[in-house]
């Protein structure tokens, strides 16, 4: 019985992710070509809690330029996931350098397209740091979390993850 809830939960939570990044391609569907990553991010509901810390963190400017940039998005579901408080401390004024590392660690300078990571491959990120790519059964894996859907902006790409990456 407790293995059958197990199950299920992880399900829903397959389901629930599945949605998400289904509701996020549809959004993004009919204007990627001329929206650059802040503007996907913007339109889709599934990403209000990164846009505000985007915000707070004074990167917009910077993650509209030209780039090419790959961010990796968690949805608000991973930000829920996070300790109860943490997201709004890390909104305050006081704690801007660590949302930029924090943010900064979901950043690489240039486009990482899913299909092309390699399992095992491991990319500089902004944060000065490495995360690590995982390949299994087609799906692809950042530091543990899957690429859920990848979207092509005009400077550079999404992908979407279900899972705040927290620098070690």
């Amino acid at each position: 019985m407790l293995i059958k809830k197990i199950k299920l939960k992880r399900m829903k939570k397959f389901f629930q992710a599945s949605v998400l990044a289904a509701a996020f391609l549809v959004t993004v569907a009919a204007v990627k070509q001329q929206k650059d990553i802040v503007d996907i991010a913007v339109s889709s509901q599934a990403h209000t809690t990164l846009v505000a810390a985007v915000k707070a963190a004074d990167l917009v400017s910077t993650l509209k330029s030209a780039g090419p940039f790959t961010v990796f998005a968690p949805v608000n579901d991973a930000f829920a996931k996070l300790p109860a408080g943490t997201v709004e401390g890390l909104l305050k004024p006081e704690k801007k350098g660590d949302l930029e590392n924090i943010l900064g660690y979901h950043t690489y300078v240039g486009s990482l397209k899913a299909e092309y990571m390699q399992d095992g491959q491991e990319c500089d990120i902004v944060f000065g740091r490495k995360v690590k790519i995982t390949k299994k059964d087609a799906k692809t894996f950042l530091n543990g979390s899957e690429i859920v859907a990848s979207i092509e902006t005009s400077n550079g790409i999404i992908h979407v993850i279900g899972d705040v990456l927290l620098p070690k």
